[in-house]
C-alpha cells in the first residue's frame, strides 16, 4: 500500500472516548518489550511515529494513528502485557479497555500480534492466541527481532509459535519482522489489504459465541509477570492479564 500520510488521531484512557467505528481498523499488540513501537515505525514508514523507549510499560491507553494512501484505515497501538510494575487498578483498567475493544469494536478486522522471535510463546501469549480464536478474530502473527535471533533458534521458535496458534484453535500466518532490517513490511501490508477487503463495509463479520468455548483461565501468573506482589494472583480472565507495554 502506498502510504501518503500518517498521522496521530487520538490516544484513547476509556471506551467512551474512542472515535466512531468508520474506518477499517488494525490493531498491534504484543508482550512489554516485543518491538512494537519499532514494527509501527517500519510499517508506516516513518521514524519515530510511534515512540520507542527503553522503559517497558509506556502505552497505557489505545494509540490511533491514521494512515490515508490508496486505503484510508486505523491503526490502534494496544496496551500490552507481561510488565507489572505499573499499579494494579490501572492494569486492570488497561484489562477491560481492551477486552472491550477485542469483543466489541466492530471495525477491527485484523489483529497484529508480536512475539519476540528470540523466544517461544509465554503463557500469556498462548492466552492472546485464545482470546483471537474465542472472538473470532482474523490475526497475523510477527515475529520480532529476527536479525537478533540465530536462524536454528528462530526455526525452533517458530515452530513453537505455529504449535501454539494450534492449541488455541486460532488459525494465523506467520511473518517475520527486523526493524532493523526492514525484513517482514511488504508480507505484513499483503495481509492487512488482504483482511481490509474480506470485511463487509469495512466491518469482521460477527462471531457467535458458545459458553462452552469460553477460554479457560487456568495460567500461573507468577511464573510470568515481573512481580511485585506479595499476594498470588489467580487471573480467572483476560482482564487480570493485562499489563502495560512499549515497543
Amino acid at each position: 500500500m502506498k502510504i501518503h500520510s500518517v498521522e496521530f488521531i487520538a490516544g484513547v484512557p476509556s471506551w467512551d472516548l474512542l472515535p466512531p467505528p468508520v474506518r477499517p481498523e488494525i490493531a498491534v499488540h504484543g508482550r512489554s518489550n516485543v518491538g512494537k513501537s519499532s514494527l509501527l515505525n517500519l510499517l508506516v514508514g516513518r521514524k519515530s511515529i510511534a515512540r520507542t523507549s527503553k522503559t517497558p510499560g509506556r502505552t497505557r491507553q489505545l494509540n490511533i494513528f491514521r494512515v490515508e494512501g490508496s486505503r484510508s484505515i486505523d491503526i490502534v497501538d494496544l496496551p500490552g502485557y507481561g510488565y507489572a510494575k505499573v499499579p494494579r487498578p490501572e492494569r486492570e483498567a488497561w484489562g477491560r479497555l481492551v477486552e472491550r475493544y477485542l469483543s466489541e469494536r466492530e471495525t477491527l478486522v485484523l489483529m497484529i500480534q508480536l512475539i519476540d522471535s528470540r523466544h517461544q510463546p509465554s503463557e500469556l501469549d498462548r492466552a492472546a492466541f485464545e482470546l483471537m480464536a474465542y472472538h473470532g478474530i482474523p490475526t497475523v502473527i510477527a515475529l520480532t527481532k529476527t536479525d537478533k535471533t540465530r536462524q536454528r533458534d528462530l526455526a525452533m521458535n517458530e515452530r513453537a509459535t505455529a504449535d501454539a496458534l494450534a492449541e488455541a484453535g486460532l488459525i494465523a500466518p506467520i511473518v517475520r519482522t527486523s526493524a532493523l532490517k526492514r525484513v517482514g513490511v511488504k508480507p505484513l501490508w499483503r495481509l492487512i489489504e488482504d483482511a481490509v477487503t474480506a470485511a463487509p463495509h469495512g466491518r469482521r463479520p460477527a462471531v457467535e459465541i458458545a459458553d462452552s468455548d469460553e477460554p479457560e483461565g487456568d495460567w500461573d501468573l507468577e511464573d510470568e509477570l515481573e512481580d511485585d506482589f506479595d499476594d498470588e494472583l489467580d487471573a480467572p480472565g483476560w482482564t487480570e492479564r493485562q499489563d502495560g507495554n512499549d515497543g
